[in-house]
């Protein structure tokens, strides 16, 4: 009904995950981060594949309709990392009640009032994810998040904790690949297609890597696909895990 709100963080117990410096880095987007010509824009055009994506993983998972409007109807969903809601809105309007946490109160700040714009009621905090007393969800997301955490494996420890049973985990990130530290962090950057300084290559994670971590906190991850890039087709879901890859996540 257009009630979004924002709200403070809460103490639970857990590590820290956010680096100050990378909070700051994304803070710093919040103004524009709905602009699709803006700083954000590569995430505007990323969206739709990652979208399509989490659709097939959501009726999958729960044997839904594919062709129903709002598969998520009666189910929670938890987006870490949210920025200023680009993920969390199609969430909601898929019907799921959606909270969006994120490291800059900024982004908060700004989903919260975009969402209000467009008649959504989500609820966002800003925050750390692992001293927060959310409760659990049925869908927890986090794209494009893992590579900017200190700590990977208590983020991820964080995530599953909040994985409610029979739940779904879905997750995007850049492969730490020879390509991926050419293009996504020397062309794209120098380019301007992504904004200096969002990238660091060695804090990329592998699908074998991120496989391992996930297995740690009880998780089994399913087959990643790759999110690749072509002049004719753009940004599109591919068995080429080279530069960016989405998974699932769940219970075994």
């Amino acid at each position: 009904m257009g009630d979004a709100t924002i709200s403070g963080e809460t103490n639970s117990t857990g590590g820290q995950t956010i680096r100050p410096g990378e909070a700051e880095h994304f803070g710093a987007l919040a103004h524009d981060w709905w602009d699709p010509k803006g700083s954000s824009a590569m995430l505007h055009r990323l969206n739709p594949v990652r979208l399509a994506f989490v659709r097939d993983a959501i009726d999958g998972h729960w044997a839904g309709d594919p062709r129903g409007a709002r598969p998520l109807a009666g189910r929670s969903a938890l987006d870490v990392g949210c920025g200023a809601g680009l993920l969390c809105e199609p969430l909601a309007r898929l019907g799921a009640e959606v909270t969006g946490v994120d490291a800059a109160p900024e982004n908060a700040a700004a989903a919260a009032h975009h969402a209000q714009g467009a008649g959504l009621d989500i609820r966002y905090i800003a925050g750390e994810i692992t001293t927060l007393d959310l409760g659990t969800f049925d869908l927890v997301t986090a794209m494009e998040v893992i590579e900017h955490v200190a700590d990977k494996r208590a983020f991820l420890a964080a995530l599953a904790e909040r994985l409610a049973p029979g739940g779904l985990m879905i997750l995007s990130t850049p492969n730490r690949t020879a390509r991926s530290r050419v293009l996504l962090v020397g062309a794209a950057e120098a380019a301007g297609a992504i904004p200096r300084g969002t990238h660091h290559w060695d804090d990329f994670v592998t699908p074998d890597e991120l496989r391992d971590m996930l297995a740690e906190t009880g998780l089994t991850m399913g087959e990643p696909r790759g999110i690749a890039f072509s002049p004719t087709r753009g940004l599109h879901l591919s068995g080429d895990l080279a530069l960016n890859y989405i998974v699932t996540a769940s219970r075994a």
